[in-house]
């Protein structure tokens, strides 16, 4: 099977076989490759990253870091999780290393993302309805809006398995192999950062009444 016959709409729809050529083709320095590799998870990589940080110009400078580590490290990729599951890996790694240089020079510019809304998750969902007024759009949009600010106020732990359930639609135990912790504590983990995100709405929508 030749990369050229790789699939580029979905990281999921990739075979492992199919994944193993690609990855020996990048290891042997195929530039093609390795394009096709960054087109298949670049969309994944960028949204994971600017809902994890709240900043989308931040999120597309991760991503470059975050394909420049794979390229660096795929002689280190042992096959035993999918691609997908190790890129998500680096990504939340990387995320979470911008985010600390953030705060030690007090540059904390996590943001609600008005330009997020219509993103991938929230991209899906209208896809399945009739098309909708400009009422209920200008709904929907307030509703995400009033998500993604939540998000951020959660800690990055929490948003960051929040994020990888409910928008990246990930398993427990792919969330678990993800972070490399038991997948129970992801369940724990999980729970709380639902409860956390509960009251964080539920205070947005307080504040917004006064």
């Amino acid at each position: 099977m030749g990369v050229g016959e790789i699939p580029l709409e979905a990281g999921r729809a990739v075979t492992r076989a199919a994944e193993r050529v690609l990855v020996d083709r990048c290891r042997r320095g195929d530039p093609e490759a390795f394009a096709r590799l960054v087109a298949l998870h670049e969309g994944m990589v960028v949204n994971l990253a600017a809902r994890l940080l709240g900043d989308p110009e931040e999120a597309r400078d991760v991503a470059q870091n975050v394909f420049l580590q794979v390229y660096r490290r795929l002689g280190q990729f042992e096959g035993r999780a999918s691609l997908r599951t190790w890129i998500y890996r680096v990504t939340v790694n990387q995320s979470h290393n911008r985010r600390r240089w953030w705060q030690r020079r007090r540059h904390d510019k996590e943001l609600p993302l008005d330009d997020l809304v219509a993103g991938r998750g929230a991209a899906r969902l209208a896809d399945s309805r009739p098309e909708a007024s400009p009422f209920q759009e200008t709904r929907r949009r307030e509703r995400a809006r009033r998500v993604q600010e939540g998000l951020l106020r959660l800690s990055f732990d929490h948003r960051t398995v929040l994020v990888l359930r409910e928008v990246e639609g990930l398993s427990c135990d792919e969330i678990a192999g993800v972070l490399d912790v038991a997948p129970g504590t992801v369940k724990s983990r999980l729970a709380r950062a639902r409860e956390s995100l509960r009251g964080e709405l539920t205070g947005l929508v307080e504040e917004g009444r006064r």
